[in-house]
């Protein structure tokens, strides 16, 4: 045993409450001098670690992130902050301090179709995979997801993103994926965007997007309408991308006993997302920042 294993061990038992031994029963026991004891007990006393502070920072910010942030978006934001450390040193911190994301859980598996075959006009795809988008507005994607609640009842979200600033414009929850779901979808997204925008919105074939009304009510907002290849979800990939975050880094936290208990919890984490959240793809910035950013070189 080394002279600091064995020091180690005399500091920690004869230091502990009740202890039924000597200072010098321990120390001859260890074949250790009392200077030894004494210099290592002072070297304990006097530590002092240099990453306190930075590990205060990465406690607040994991907390803030909803326990999501890993090692890359902890840096990003410590950056910010003034700290600069490098990936390795704060995935080493994040390990010893036992914060790693908790969130890759699969408890919703099935995933929602509403392909009904061909009821209505099928828009040709524009996209063709071509996710470069990195101005406001220009470039949405809109899609449903359903969910199965704790009362054997199913749950549906109708989500609209932006692809350039990764923002939600517009999220609607229902117990049924109805015209009306997609219609209160719509009415949200109208209010989001800005007079002189004519974006296009890119989905998948489901029902909903092959009807008439939709189709109309895109025309009056100016938005121009693009269609996913049959079958192919990568097509569609950042609403994909977003209802997987949804799932996998909140709402797999919980027991959802009811619609408006997942109305609550989807609002909660549009919230983080928009306002909080912040991506290594624009920038390491939240979408809101990255929105008015973009916004602000756009106009000037």
């Amino acid at each position: 045993m080394s002279n600091k294993v064995k020091t180690k061990f005399v500091y920690n038992s004869w230091s502990a409450d009740n202890c039924p031994y000597k200072l010098n029963t321990l120390l001859k026991v260890n074949n250790l001098k009392k200077s030894t004891y004494y210099d290592e007990l002072k070297r304990i006393r006097t530590y002092k670690d240099k990453y306190t502070k930075v590990k205060e920072q990465i406690k607040l910010i994991f907390k803030q992130s909803k326990m999501t942030y890993g090692h890359r978006r902890m840096k990003c934001m410590l950056d910010k902050l003034g700290f600069s450390y490098c990936l390795e040193t704060i995935l080493k911190l994040m390990k010893k301090m036992k914060l790693q994301p908790t969130m890759f859980n699969n408890r919703f598996k099935k995933k929602y179709s509403s392909y009904r075959g061909k009821i209505g006009k099928i828009s040709p795809n524009i996209r063709h995979q071509n996710f470069k988008a990195d101005k406001p507005y220009k470039i949405l994607h809109t899609d449903i997801t359903q969910l199965k609640l704790k009362n054997h009842i199913n749950g549906y979200i109708s989500a609209v993103i932006d692809e350039g600033t990764k923002e939600i414009l517009s999220i609607q929850v229902s117990n049924s994926p109805n015209q009306r779901l997609i219609y209160r979808t719509l009415k949200e997204l109208k209010s989001k965007i800005p007079t002189g925008f004519k974006p296009i919105m890119h989905s998948d074939q489901g029902w909903h997007y092959q009807l008439p009304y939709y189709i109309s009510e895109l025309k009056r907002m100016n938005i121009k309408q693009s269609m996913s290849r049959k079958g192919n979800c990568l097509d569609n990939s950042p609403i994909e991308i977003f209802f997987s975050l949804l799932k996998r880094e909140y709402l797999n936290n919980f027991e959802i006993r009811n619609i408006k208990m997942l109305t609550k919890l989807t609002k909660e984490y549009l919230q983080f997302f928009n306002n909080q959240r912040i991506s290594l793809k624009i920038k390491g910035m939240t979408p809101i920042e990255y929105r008015n950013h973009s916004l602000k070189n756009y106009l000037t």
